[in-house]
């Protein structure tokens, strides 16, 4: 399995640094505008990994960075279909930034294609 679907399928079991590192793989050896999309969903698991830590400030960090990046890209990009996603974590980075908790059971799932 690739690099890619090892950090989707990461994600998607709430193993978010795990889905981090595998993607991080991809990241360091990209020279591509794709470096950016890579970038939004490492930190888009980054930002996951503090909402189950309890770190609100690292998290709404992360997910304003993560949102910022990914956002130039279309909905469904490297085979990735990312929207549901994005959706979800634009509403739980305000609830988190409220002072509110996410329970894992809304944790967000990647689909890919």
């Amino acid at each position: 399995m690739s690099h890619l679907r090892d950090g989707v399928s990461h994600f998607n079991s709430h193993q978010f640094w795990e889905a981090h590192e595998s993607w991080e793989h991809l990241w360091l050896a990209d020279r591509s505008a794709e470096r950016e999309f890579l970038q939004g969903l490492i930190q888009l698991a980054a930002a996951y990994y503090h909402v189950r830590r309890g770190n609100a400030r690292g998290a709404v960090r992360l997910f304003d960075a993560a949102l910022r990046r990914l956002e130039p890209f279309p909905a469904r990009f490297r085979d990735i279909d990312r929207e549901a996603a994005v959706v979800t974590a634009r509403r739980h980075r305000e609830i988190v930034a409220g002072g509110g908790s996410v329970p894992d059971h809304e944790f967000p799932r990647l689909s890919i294609t």
